[in-house]
């Protein structure tokens, strides 16, 4: 008994700032390894070909935080077709998709 009063506090003593700093830190790099991870996993699910254009632009869309833009003639739409290694065919009719789906939504 008297071994465990000599250090009552030894496991349970007061945070200091600079633990509490450390602490924060070390979440703080936690989360952006996460993050990091995360973004992999958006980017290689953008180019996957097990995944439909649909998914995959919508995979784009997610990494950018960008939606696809409407314009068929829109610049954007070739870095989308190269990153979602989808042909630039095959982007334009996830645009029209898109419309008709919008436009039967709204009749």
């Amino acid at each position: 008994m008297s071994s465990m009063m000599s250090m009552p506090f030894a496991n349970n003593k007061p945070a200091t700032g600079d633990d509490l700093f450390f602490d924060y830190r070390q979440r703080r790099a936690q989360e952006e390894i996460e993050r990091a991870d995360l973004k992999r996993v958006d980017q290689a699910e953008q180019c996957s070909g097990s995944n439909s254009a649909d998914r995959r632009i919508r995979a784009w869309e997610k990494v950018h935080h960008l939606r696809m833009p409407s314009d068929p003639q829109h610049p954007a739409l070739t870095a989308i077709a190269a990153a979602t290694q989808l042909t630039l065919a095959a982007v334009r009719n996830e645009q029209r998709l898109r419309s008709a789906r919008c436009a039967s939504a709204g009749a």
